[in-house]
């Protein structure tokens, strides 16, 4: 089992090296490129995941522990975390916004399918055209639906 163990361990070793190495983004490396690290793990069994490890990548300071700064905070203390709960608790004017905008393009839906029904059962090429009246203002509340969504 000893005699396994030798082979495991590096083997495991380097496959963990390999995958922190390909998950590291290339702005993380130090020194060397992200290819070339790759070559040294790959090639140098043992000591390539070693010097991956020691001076291959930037490494974060450990935070919160000691109370220092940037570290986890309570949900209650976290600024941010109370900003949200106040953007979620004010969702009134967004909501009525949406359902205003909802109405109005369920009724242009009705008028649509109204339009549509008329030209099924009109009278021939006359009713199936429309009067450049109704065109402009169906083109203007077009343009107006567009305007409200993008804004």
């Amino acid at each position: 089992m000893l005699r396994a163990l030798m082979y495991i361990l590096p083997l495991a070793l380097t496959i963990y090296a390999f995958i922190d190495c390909l998950n590291t983004p290339e702005e993380e490396t130090k020194h060397l490129p992200k290819v070339v690290w790759v070559i040294i793990i790959l090639l140098f069994w043992i000591v390539g995941p070693i010097v991956w490890f020691a001076a291959g990548k930037q490494r974060r300071a450990v935070r919160g522990a000691a109370g220092g700064s940037g570290g986890w905070v309570a949900p209650d203390d976290n600024p941010e975390f109370l900003k949200s709960l106040k953007e979620e608790a004010a969702p009134d004017e967004k909501r009525a916004k949406d359902e205003s905008l909802l109405k109005d393009w369920e009724a242009d839906l009705r008028r649509r399918e109204e339009e549509l029904k008329r030209r099924e059962q009109g009278d021939g090429a006359g009713d199936a055209r429309e009067s450049k009246d109704s065109r402009d203002s169906r083109d203007a509340k077009d343009a107006k639906d567009a305007k409200d969504t993008d804004g």
